[in-house]
């Protein structure tokens, strides 16, 4: 009886362990569909990229990309399609979408380059390369980057505008610097010397499209808009609570991306100081956002005075009075954050500390190149 039941227990704990295994193994695989798309593609473990997940997950990458070689925005693309969205991307491969905006196409790009580097599946490798080419086409001569390219029509034609809003632009022209300096993220993919070429001017074209549409203001240079005129290359207004103004939030990619060129010509100087000179003045000192529970139960945000609250920038400085300003979504200008609707009150990032990245990074900057300030 003994033995018998030393038998039956022994199983239990054998069956127990598979089934805990299963389990296990189950979570770890699927681990990936607790993350939003972005970590997925950029974020996860290199092995992982080799995995049957990975594979799976390429294969929606393939199917949605563009004809014209981008991707949508906002697509969750780790999860898995239905037989109808296989269709949908089927079908709608020629139609306009493909964007930067959110972080898309580029995300893509680097995913497929990850792929690339553990699988050398040749599929992936000229899907980067189409979507390479589509960052090449789509840039304007004054060397800027639409939000959408082609251009969405109607009440969306602000895609048109040269795009900083959302890094949009420098996250484009960040995976062109990786490409011409063979970052070991594409080494793999051993692009073409003319690829390389391509993408090093693309980059040179984009800064020189940085030093032309920084605002200037009683003849120095300040800060940028959001999103700039593709002609005229002047401030441009995007959605309707989006007006054209002195971004205190967009700016600061772009000056980083300036700080960070070697041997900087006098523009770029020039732009730099100009830049960090704005954001020292039109620093916002003695208030913080916090979060009140109004009496229905919902948080609402709110602004409060503290002495002791870090500087913080407002996301729209007004381009007369250079003053903050908010907006709801009648595209009216309003002095304060209170004075907005809940909606945008509460759903839009109208302050940042961003600018502090910047100015903690310029006396290094001034040193590195044998500068004084200005």
């Amino acid at each position: 009886m003994k033995k018998l039941k030393f038998i039956t227990l022994a199983l239990l704990v054998s069956f127990t362990s598979t089934i805990s295994f299963a389990r296990n193994k189950t979570d770890k695989s699927s681990d990936y569909l607790n993350h939003n798309w972005k970590y997925v593609a950029t974020r996860m473990p290199a092995d992982w990229y080799s995995s049957d997940e990975a594979k799976q997950v390429a294969e929606n990458v393939l199917i949605s990309q563009k004809e014209i070689g981008g991707w949508e925005k906002n697509k969750p693309y780790h999860h898995e399609f239905t037989e109808s969205e296989k269709a949908h991307y089927i079908k709608d491969k020629n139609e306009i979408g493909a964007t930067f905006d959110n972080g898309a196409t580029i995300t893509e790009l680097r995913f497929l380059a990850k792929m690339y580097t553990q699988t050398k599946d040749e599929r992936y490798k000229q899907a980067f390369e189409k979507g390479l080419n589509y960052i090449f086409i789509s840039q304007y001569a004054n060397g800027g980057w639409p939000q959408f390219f082609p251009v969405r029509k109607g009440s969306v034609s602000y895609s048109g505008h040269i795009t900083y809003n959302d890094n949009a632009m420098v996250n484009t022209m960040e995976l062109l610097k990786m490409v011409y300096s063979d970052d070991k993220e594409f080494k793999t993919l051993q692009l073409t010397t003319e690829e390389k070429t391509k993408a090093k001017k693309a980059f040179e074209k984009g800064i020189e499209c940085f030093l032309k549409t920084q605002i200037i203001v009683d003849g120095k240079p300040t800060v940028w808009c959001a999103q700039h005129d593709e002609v005229t290359l002047a401030p441009a207004k995007a959605r309707s609570y989006e007006l054209a103004s002195f971004s205190g939030a967009e700016s600061v990619g772009i000056l980083l991306m300036l700080m960070e060129i070697e041997k900087p010509s006098k523009e770029i100087i020039a732009s730099v100081n100009g830049a960090i000179k704005w954001f020292e003045i039109h620093k916002v000192e003695g208030i913080k956002l916090d979060t009140e529970i109004q009496a229905d139960g919902m948080r609402n945000r709110i602004v409060v005075e503290d002495k002791n609250a870090p500087a913080i920038w407002a996301r729209f400085y007004d381009l007369e009075t250079q003053k903050p300003f908010f907006c709801d979504r009648d595209g009216v200008k309003k002095n304060t954050f209170a004075e907005m609707g809940y909606n945008r009150r509460n759903g839009y990032s109208w302050y940042t500390y961003s600018p502090k990245k910047a100015l903690q990074k310029y006396p290094e900057w001034l040193t590195n190149n044998k500068l004084i300030k200005k």
